[in-house]
């Protein structure tokens, strides 16, 4: 292979994205409107296993999965929400922390459970999105982005939008919780909206 073809980036789709989540695909086709993106689940993919404890490092396990088994170029993304007062918890086991398979609702409730002792000032937090786009399984030269979203841990639910953590997470820019914001300004203002941003400048 020459030289040069390794550097090739992946044409406008169809990319397949590691996951089964379709919150997720919608906001990450509404970010790469030129861009044909299509699900793990559609080729029959199960997850892999995410052993590692960074997410970049769980973010290139995934990409390259999904690029072996389907021979398309892979976009993976690792995210989650790092609560300061409890060390960076949940953090990369965000989508398991009550337990594999449950409902956003159990990871939620556990998350204020942990925190309903942390006091107001010190409730600080950050959603954290890293992202891999590979062209194939063995690309020695991953485009890796991250973004990163501040905000403050809320005591209780609010709004009916978004999926996660978004309805207690809190943006003092905005005055308003994650699962309150429109499409237009959670893209602009989330992690992965900014994960997004980063990639296509490095694309």
């Amino acid at each position: 292979m020459a030289k040069a073809e390794l550097h090739e980036r992946p044409t406008p789709g169809p990319w397949v994205l590691a996951s089964h989540n379709r919150g997720k695909l919608a906001e990450f086709r509404s970010l790469l409107g030129d861009v044909e993106l299509k699900l793990a689940s559609e080729f029959g993919l199960s997850p892999p296993a995410e052993p590692e404890n960074t997410f970049v490092e769980n973010a290139l396990i995934k990409a390259r999965f999904v690029a072996r088994a389907t021979g398309l170029p892979a976009l993976a993304d690792d995210s989650g929400l790092m609560v300061d007062a409890l060390g960076g918890a949940p953090g990369v086991h965000s989508a398991v922390y009550a337990g594999e398979h449950q409902p956003d609702a159990a990871h939620i409730e556990k998350l204020l459970r942990a925190t309903v002792h942390v006091a107001e000032g010190a409730r600080g937090c950050q959603f954290v999105c890293v992202l891999v786009l590979v062209q194939r399984h063995d690309d020695p030269l991953p485009s890796i982005a991250q973004g990163i979203w501040r905000g403050e841990l809320l005591r209780e639910c609010r709004g009916t939008g978004g999926f996660g953590y978004d309805p207690i997470f809190f943006d003092p820019q905005t005055g308003m919780c994650a699962a309150e914001m429109d499409h237009d300004v959670k893209a602009r203002l989330s992690h992965r909206g900014r994960a997004l941003a980063a990639l296509r400048t490095m694309l």
